[in-house]
């Protein structure tokens, strides 16, 4: 594995808390992930910058906001103080992918290699776009953008820490 590469996460973002909801300690969410699924009684959490450990007692969906119960957490006043949190859950229980299909932070860091060998630099960030994410590879030829296409993607090879790519012609 690349020595250069950063450390895959310990925890990552799942949700952020917005307000308070109701009286009874409940707490409206803003879904950042794409398995709002996940979100289930018994589930273990992490809030804000410390990462303070909570225990999901209910949770829902609610036209588009996560509406959560933390154990703990049983007052308006005490949901209040949690406003604008991160909530995290522990990388280790990260949704499994389908085969071809990786988390931005497996991405982000990989360096990125031509077909035939030429180092282009390492992936250092992911834009979204309408069809699809592009790579923003940073290296000697200075910023490249790398589709992230079946036909430019030949390899990724979490292991090796490397991103092998076959770049369309005039890309470069």
């Amino acid at each position: 594995m690349d020595e250069d590469r950063p450390p895959p996460p310990s925890h990552l973002v799942v949700a952020q808390v917005v307000a308070p909801w109701g009286l009874k300690g409940d707490v409206k969410a803003r879904v950042l992930t794409d398995f709002p699924q996940r979100f289930r009684r018994g589930l273990q959490v992490f809030l804000g910058e410390a990462k303070t450990p909570y225990v999901v007692d209910r949770a829902r969906l609610q036209r588009g906001w996560l509406i959560l119960k933390l154990r703990g957490c049983d007052t308006q006043e005490q949901a209040g103080k949690l406003r604008d949190a991160l909530v995290y859950v522990a990388a280790a229980d990260a949704v499994t992918l389908p085969e071809g299909q990786y988390y931005w932070h497996q991405i982000i860091g990989l360096r990125v290699k031509t077909a035939n060998g030429e180092d282009l630099g390492v992936v250092g960030d992911i834009l979204t776009t309408g069809s699809n994410d592009v790579y923003v590879v940073q290296g000697p030829r200075g910023e490249i953008l790398v589709p992230a296409l079946d036909d430019v993607i030949q390899r990724v090879d979490l292991e090796a820490g490397q991103l092998v790519v076959d770049l369309p012609e005039g890309l470069l």
